[in-house]
């Protein structure tokens, strides 16, 4: 049975939303119930400082999971994140260490390494075919190797710089902090090149089908390639972000962010086998995983069972969703 569409056409429908999904308006669902939870543990859980600060831990998972909800709508996945945003945070501090021009390039160093180390996922993922879990597996221990050199198995010395800690907890407007409104501008920014940008129906038309994006004139391998730069790129930043928040870089301060990562994007509605999703959803999902954890922290679970809860999560989407590609 042939179809009038052809793979141009069928690349230029995927990005448009003509309504929010049932996996975003569930999300937002589930967002009222757990304040609802958390107000019952809580007196204090519904107060506009509370609710601020946990914003303001959203920002963090929220600008790693939009590199994540770029590689998972191309129907790879990076498995690199806890330590490139590990080592985004600490070769932005070591930068620190140089002088004047360290403490000024901090930020951009930060990030340049992520890139690099998304560009070796993303050459070796396209150019070289091989699968993306195997590769970003691969990177992460090799980043996890060479800052184990770097720092001698020890956390670093190196403090952030006062611009890393401005943009993380300053407040540049009253009363919001500058991590919402850094994640903010990077959300207008996604939702602008995913709906408005060759480059994101690109996306879109891989994740739907490769060979079809390729038949239709796409260089598919650069722009899955990019991708991951991206990724690479955005991952690093909210190690940087996260170095700010504490005021340095800290040994794993990037693993409890790999699960909740893809958690929130799987609850956002994206679908796990890539070319459907929507920016909003992965909104939605951040800030349903940061109240999930701020609860579980409040009811006192340990670090395990948390984990044990975003990979139920994750499978649970999974069953949902994983079959409506050949729908």
């Amino acid at each position: 049975m042939t179809s009038s569409t052809t793979p141009g056409d069928r690349m230029r429908r995927f990005p448009k939303i003509k309504g929010v999904e049932p996996a975003v308006l569930i999300a937002f669902g589930c967002i009222l119930l757990l304040l609802v939870v958390g107000a019952i543990y809580s007196r204090n859980f519904l107060s506009a400082t509370y609710l601020l600060q946990q914003l303001k831990v959203a920002s963090f998972l929220g600008v790693i999971a939009t590199g994540t909800m770029m590689v998972i709508l191309l129907g790879q996945i990076d498995l690199s994140v806890p330590w490139v945003v590990t080592a985004g945070a600490m070769m932005a501090c070591a930068a620190a260490s140089f002088g004047p021009v360290g403490v000024a390039l901090a930020v951009p160093v930060g990030i340049l390494c992520g890139a690099l180390i998304g560009l070796v996922n993303g050459f070796a993922t396209a150019y070289l075919r091989i699968p993306s879990m195997i590769v970003t597996l691969a990177t992460n221990a090799v980043t996890q190797g060479l800052m184990v050199v770097y720092t001698g198995g020890f956390s670093p010395q190196d403090s952030a710089t006062p611009a890393m800690r401005w943009l993380a907890t300053g407040e540049a407007i009253p009363v919001v902090p500058n991590g919402v409104l850094v994640w903010a501008l990077i959300a207008v920014a996604t939702v602008f090149l995913l709906n408005r940008t060759t480059f994101g129906r690109s996306i879109y038309a891989i994740g739907n089908r490769e060979r079809a994006a390729f038949l239709s004139g796409i260089n598919t391998r650069r722009i899955v390639m990019l991708t991951f730069v991206l990724a690479g790129a955005l991952s690093a930043f909210g190690g940087v972000l996260l170095a700010g928040y504490a005021s340095k870089a800290a040994q794993s301060m990037g693993d409890a962010y790999l699960l909740p990562a893809i958690a929130a994007v799987v609850l956002g509605g994206t679908h796990v086998l890539g070319g459907r999703g929507s920016y909003l959803g992965t909104v939605a999902g951040v800030v349903l995983i940061t109240l999930l954890q701020s609860i579980l922290s409040v009811m006192q679970i340990e670090e395990a069972g948390r984990q044990l809860i975003f990979g139920v999560v994750i499978v649970a989407m999974l069953l949902l969703y994983g079959r409506q590609k050949s729908a």
